[in-house]
């Protein structure tokens, strides 16, 4: 099997794409790397990466699927701030047994060693015999190898699960979110589209209560008796956010089946490492009633005063021709487990997707958008001590398609990644220097 990354494939930039990104970074005072740079496993789909930094050291994860559906999980690592990358390596143990999807890509995370590099571990849900399995494996050598794949605590047993995310705690903790559906599991009248709650309710009552079976659960992995259910009620199909704060601060964020059928963003947090977390609060009442899973997630961002960063797609109602349409918006919190009004971001075509990353006194979002029937990845930018000043923007994929963007943060700049098809298929990268 032949890999390609870094220089391996070679890109041309557009012009349309240098004068976009131009655009952005002369409002941000920041310099951009030349070009996206690919990685790919050749002969393969390439999609739904997730990234994760720590100083200089850039981890992507990302699904490569053959023509005949067998997927696998391959990670490539870059030690200078995404400038270049090492050849991807594969991750699970069993060939072709990841189940993958753009909601629920493998997760990577960096966990700090002292006098050692940082230990690589990716969390991604496997086809199990019942339904899908939560499981990890790690790398202690930057990425050349990989360990065995185990099953994370409570990631097992009958009914679906998926949708997970993982964070890692100053303490070195690695804390994995992931919505499951074992309560549904020996129920007989289950169906796929019922157990992703896309077949019609008898009423709305009828589907908030059938929602309170799928549930949001938490582990810590090391820890058997860490696993267990925060709340039933979850969307079942939209991505999950988690993030780690000072003093086992942690933070999770959803979509959630509210009364009469209304699916909003929700959150919590936790205090004590995971072990007990807050009642979840509404984000923003948007009132999105819908009998069925958008299947399009929260992300979440924690700021050096501990304040929450929420980015989210919903619907809304005020286009000029009366038809609803998808935006994007944000909120950050304002204390006492508070969020503040939602804003919206500017955006063109259909949104969805949304990531958010701080960095160098900046919150960035990303986002991908149908635009003239085609999807392009969007970033945008808003200094943290600018609160109501507009968001800056540029199309980062130029003329090619692309989708499902990922952030990470590096001592020197913003790492982007996302899926295109154009001109073969690959993950294509790019930094924005601080």
């Amino acid at each position: 099997m032949t890999l390609k990354c870094g220089t391996g494939t070679i890109w041309t930039t557009t012009f349309a794409y240098a004068l976009a990104l131009a655009g952005l970074l002369a409002q941000s005072g920041a310099a951009a790397s030349p070009d996206p740079r690919p990685l790919s496993v050749t002969g393969r789909t390439n999609a739904n990466v997730s990234l994760a930094a720590n100083g200089s050291l850039v981890a992507a994860a990302w699904a490569a699927s053959l023509p005949g559906g067998a997927t696998d999980i391959y990670v490539a690592v870059s030690r200078d701030d995404a400038a270049t990358f090492g050849v991807p390596v594969r991750v699970n143990a069993k060939v072709g047994d990841a189940h993958v999807t753009g909601e629920q890509p493998p997760r990577v995370a960096l966990r700090s060693r002292a006098g050692l590099p940082p230990e690589i571990v990716v969390v991604w849900t496997s086809k199990g015999r019942g339904g899908g399995t939560i499981v990890s494996a790690r790398s202690s050598d930057l990425g050349k190898t990989f360990g065995a794949t185990t099953v994370i605590p409570g990631g097992e047993g009958p009914g679906n699960r998926g949708w997970e995310n993982v964070t890692v705690d100053g303490e070195g903790h690695i804390h994995v979110v992931w919505l499951d559906h074992r309560e549904l599991a020996a129920s007989a009248s289950m169906t796929h589209m019922a157990e992703h709650h896309v077949e019609p309710a008898a009423s709305s009552s009828d589907a908030t209560d059938t929602a309170q079976r799928s549930k949001l659960y938490t582990a810590t992995l090391g820890d058997a008796a860490s696993v267990h259910a925060i709340t039933g009620g979850v969307c079942y199909c939209c991505k999950t956010a988690i993030v780690a704060g000072p003093d086992n601060a942690l933070y999770l964020a959803w979509r959630h089946v509210y009364p009469q059928n209304m699916r909003d963003m929700a959150l919590t947090e936790s205090h004590d490492g995971g072990r007990t977390f807050s009642t979840p609060v509404r984000v923003s009442e948007d009132k999105w009633q819908l009998e069925g899973c958008p299947e399009d997630g929260p992300a979440l961002a924690l700021d050096s005063q501990r304040q929450v960063h929420v980015v989210w797609p919903t619907l809304v109602n005020d286009a000029p021709d009366g038809r609803p349409s998808i935006g994007i918006f944000y909120a950050v919190s304002n204390g006492d487990r508070r969020i503040g009004s939602r804003q919206r971001v500017a955006t063109e075509g259909v949104p969805h997707h949304p990531q958010i990353a701080i960095a160098s006194g900046s919150i960035y979002l990303a986002w991908d958008e149908l635009k003239n029937g085609a999807r392009q990845v969007v970033l945008a930018r808003r200094a943290l001590t600018a609160p109501t000043a507009p968001w800056s923007r540029t199309v980062l994929s130029g003329s090619a398609p692309g989708t499902y963007p990922s952030l990470a943060a590096t001592n020197g700049g913003l790492v982007v990644a996302w899926a295109s098809s154009a001109p073969t298929s690959a993950i294509r990268v790019t930094v924005v220097k601080f």
